[in-house]
């Protein structure tokens, strides 16, 4: 087999996803429904908020998860599941139902933000594909949020490919970058396949081929006159590299009537050699020459730079972006949440010594609050279907202080979740991703506070709770461990 072959991602599991799945089917349980909670604990880089991606892989995912003869095979291989469990699994298709946050929703800790009602079995194989798609792309959404305001307006591409994890990796992490708000990727599968302007030039390897500096620039300015931009550190900025490009701007492309569109640097004191770069550009009257900078960037770094004035006019960011290198796991979870049994819904609570990973049981809905100016003040969790009524004064809980007696006054709600997918089939359709990207730009410009989006000490963002949910997590939380002593 090679990377060339026909992949089935059905078989992206954990194994104890099968082991559970033939003890359910050995106990009789295929019928059972079950409904499990997708949530993280805490933000990455210590943030104020995350960006929920993925979504579209998902559902694409459970619309075609199936087990080919070699799979059934391969599992008959482990001399565990008996064939009947096998026969079920070959004419297996997901028919269960998901309730999520539209693709590019901010979102914050412990809130749901996608629920799985389904078949037990159904529900249980899902599980690692799930986390896998949203982990990723959620977690390199959200840092590329962070470089993206950073850079504070300037240009902004992704240069990952390279050093992510695997080709997947490159791919959807471009995609999810370019949610999280940068312009471009240079990852030419990710253009192709999901629309996101392109773009690159070239590497020092360029330079090095030709038998000298002026030669290798004239020769790229002959192949690209209208979008010439210059790597100009090979071998001495200052010395070389810059006066070179001139020279290029000067007795090639201005005569044929054109402009230099840029040089990049990817080495040295990014600070000091763009103030020193743009006052000889500018000197040589190349005013409108961008500087494009590279090399180990993040949003650490990049604030840096624009701390010390440092003339940049572009980032590319990869690394430190494609692997979110300074915090690379995202943590989203996937906890059972209720059962149907004697023809209702009974919650199922998870208990911890870690009060952070108790669970918060039932079916339940998911409400972003917002002031009489649009502002989102909080999230609230709700039962399944409760009525949430804003017309007047509405009573909360914060389950950090429940003793308090707080209510919204003047405020709207919206529930943030819809249902997706019915019966295994696609029922809401799915925005381009132009739209998912626009979504996130037009929740960060209006409805979240500024206060979350600061890289220190951001605000806190409260998950409050209605009083009847409270109370029926309470009363759970009693009777489990009554119970369970």
């Amino acid at each position: 087999m090679t990377q060339f072959d026909k992949r089935n991602i059905s078989m992206v599991m954990d194994f104890y996803e099968m082991t559970m799945a033939n003890g359910y089917f050995r106990n009789g349980c295929t019928d059972s429904r079950a409904a499990f909670d997708v949530f993280y604990r805490r933000n990455p880089d210590q943030g104020g908020f995350s960006i929920f991606a993925g979504l579209e892989q998902i559902i694409e995912y459970l619309e075609n998860i199936h087990f080919d003869d070699d799979d059934i095979e391969y599992f008959r291989e482990q001399k565990i599941f008996e064939e009947d469990f096998l026969n079920y699994l070959r004419n297996f298709h997901f028919n269960g139902d998901i309730y999520s946050f539209p693709e590019g929703t901010i979102m914050y800790p412990n809130e749901p933000f996608m629920t799985v009602v389904a078949d037990l079995i159904d529900a249980q194989l899902i599980e690692t594909a799930i986390l896998t798609q949203v982990n990723h792309q959620s977690l390199v959404a959200t840092k590329a949020r962070r470089i993206v305001r950073a850079a504070e307006g300037r240009f902004v591409s992704d240069f990952g490919a390279r050093r992510a994890h695997n080709m997947d990796a490159a791919t959807y992490g471009a995609r999810a970058a370019y949610i999280g708000g940068v312009n471009g990727s240079a990852t030419v599968s990710a253009g192709k396949m999901f629309n996101i302007p392109i773009n690159g030039t070239m590497a020092h390897s360029w330079i090095m081929f030709f038998g000298s500096e002026y030669e290798a620039f004239k020769k790229y300015a002959e192949c690209y006159p209208n979008s010439t931009v210059l790597l100009v550190d090979t071998y001495d900025v200052i010395d070389s590299g810059v006066p070179n490009a001139i020279r290029i701007a000067k007795e090639f492309l201005e005569p044929m009537g054109k402009r230099l569109k840029g040089i990049r640097i990817d080495s040295g004191d990014l600070a000091y050699l763009s103030k020193k770069i743009r006052k000889m550009l500018d000197d040589a009257g190349l005013n409108d020459c961008k500087i494009v900078v590279s090399n180990s960037l993040d949003e650490f770094t990049i604030t840096s730079l624009l701390s010390q004035d440092a003339a940049i006019d572009s980032f590319g960011v990869g690394e430190r972006l494609i692997t979110a290198k300074s915090e690379p796991v995202f943590g989203a979870v996937y906890k059972i949440a209720a059962v149907y049994e004697n023809e209702k819904w009974s919650p199922r609570i998870k208990i911890s010594e870690n009060v952070g990973k108790i669970t918060n049981p039932g079916l339940k809905d998911v409400y972003r609050v917002y002031d009489s100016d649009g502002h989102a003040v909080a999230d609230m969790i709700a039962l399944h279907d409760e009525i949430v009524d804003m017309n007047q004064p509405f009573r909360y809980v914060d389950p950090v202080k429940p003793w308090k007696n707080r209510s919204f006054t003047n405020c709207t709600a919206k529930n943030l979740r819809k249902l997706y997918v019915k019966d295994g089939k696609r029922v809401e359709e799915l925005p381009k991703l132009d739209k998912i990207r626009e979504y996130v730009k037009k929740q960060l410009s209006y409805e979240i506070w500024q206060e979350e989006q600061r890289f220190e000490n951001p605000h806190h963002h409260y998950l409050d709770m209605t009083p009847n949910y409270y109370e029926m997590k309470m009363s759970l939380l009693y009777e489990t461990r009554k119970h369970s002593n």
